[in-house]
């Protein structure tokens, strides 16, 4: 059994993610996302795949601007005597020509991406101990050396952001035992490809990139350590 927290959860591969980890598992999933709507359905439809005794516990939070000391460490104290694995799956993005992509949307995006997992990892690192996992949801986007695609230049810069912050993150991390890694994640249909690709069908249905990522944050740390993993079939 593991307790796992699971950021953006309310839409696409987060969604699809905390699915696998709930269904037919002893896990306890906190879910979080800026949607209590779109919780109560992930709710609702874990409940129904799930009957070994798992928990899933939805929470409206938002990464970048609700209290963390006040609200959310309280509800993962309460639920949790120590969380072992942090998905960092929350994200956004904007699609528009650099020229035109305002400083604000570009802040917005530094925010949303990177400094929202920032928060997320300054105050859940002293709940975890030895043997935890922090996986980040990064994006091809920000992989060195990959294809580039017009319109993504903010989002892209934030990935590539946060794929850095994992390389770091683990070695300061080395002696708490905690390992850190990132999933560059390629084609996944969801909203948020469909908003930056309208009209391509992606390489890869939501629900089996979901069960990648779970399958990851449960084993991955066995193997690997501060390293950005293309998880890609397709271009784009």
């Amino acid at each position: 059994m593991a307790n796992i927290i699971v950021t953006g959860a309310s839409s696409g591969i987060g969604f699809e993610t905390v699915l696998d980890l709930t269904a037919n598992t002893d896990h306890q999933v906190i879910a979080l996302a800026r949607s209590a709507d779109k919780l109560r359905k992930l709710h609702e439809i874990a409940s129904s795949l799930n009957h070994d005794g798992g928990k899933l516990y939805p929470a409206q939070f938002d990464i970048v601007y609700d209290n963390y000391p006040n609200s959310l460490i309280p509800f993962i104290q309460s639920k949790f005597d120590k969380v072992d694995i942090l998905i960092n799956n929350a994200g956004a993005l904007v699609n528009k020509p650099f020229l035109d992509t305002s400083a604000e949307e570009f802040a917005y995006m530094l925010q949303t991406n990177v400094l929202g997992h920032v928060n997320m990892i300054k105050h859940v690192v002293p709940l975890m101990s030895e043997g935890g996992h922090i996986v980040n949801i990064g994006s091809m986007g920000g992989f060195q050396g990959s294809a580039k695609f017009s319109g993504l230049s903010a989002y892209s810069t934030s990935k590539g952001a946060l794929s850095i912050l994992t390389e770091c993150l683990a070695e300061e991390l080395k002696d708490k035992g905690i390992k850190v890694n990132c999933l560059a994640l390629g084609s996944s249909q969801t909203e948020m490809f469909e908003a930056a690709f309208p009209g391509v069908e992606a390489g890869t249905l939501a629900f089996e990139m979901g069960r990648y990522i779970a399958e990851f944050a449960q084993n991955g740390s066995k193997y690997y350590n501060g390293k950005v993993l293309p998880v890609s079939n397709t271009t784009p």
